[in-house]
């Protein structure tokens, strides 16, 4: 069955390039989530407070949403508030943006699991997908594009999950 999920995990370009080479993953687009506004853009994200967000769609039969969950906790510090890398800001928040009420509870789980190991705070926003808005053209598989930008992900790092 396809199934969707969102993920704040700091820029998004390299969110995109690092889910894209997973098995299971069928399309991704990256944009901006759970802002005060229904619109947004590059410029405006600081004031409309959106969050750069990876959509993701995939096969359940193929990837787990548990194991998307691992491969996202892995790549970012989940203890960061308002950083990821080199990129500063509310827009560079983490965060796990669900359509339905089951995913949002198996994700809340998830959390609390990780929490009971670790010392530290975990600074996740794990919430209901109040809207999205999809990122200029530019922005769409950007590390493609621009095989030398910025990127604060080892896209080839892919532990054993």
């Amino acid at each position: 069955m396809i199934r969707e999920i969102y993920l704040a995990g700091g820029c998004f370009w390299g969110m995109e390039a690092y889910f894209k080479t997973i098995d299971g993953i069928i399309d991704t687009e990256v944009g901006y989530a759970n802002g005060k506004t229904e619109n947004t853009n590059y410029r405006k994200v600081k004031e409309t407070d959106h969050a750069e967000t990876l959509y993701i769609s995939y096969d359940d039969t193929i990837i787990t949403f548990e194991k998307i969950l691992e491969y996202f906790y892995y790549i970012i510090d989940p203890f960061s508030v308002n950083k990821q890398g080199n990129d500063r800001g509310r827009q560079y928040r983490t965060g796990i943006f669900l359509t339905n009420s089951s995913d949002l509870e198996k994700a809340i789980k998830f959390i609390s699991k990780k929490q009971e190991k670790e010392k530290n705070k975990i600074a996740i926003e794990v919430e209901k997908l109040k809207n999205f808005v999809i990122a200029e053209d530019y922005h769409q598989d950007y590390l493609d594009k621009n095989p030398n930008g910025y990127c604060h992900i080892n896209i080839n790092d892919k532990p054993d999950i």
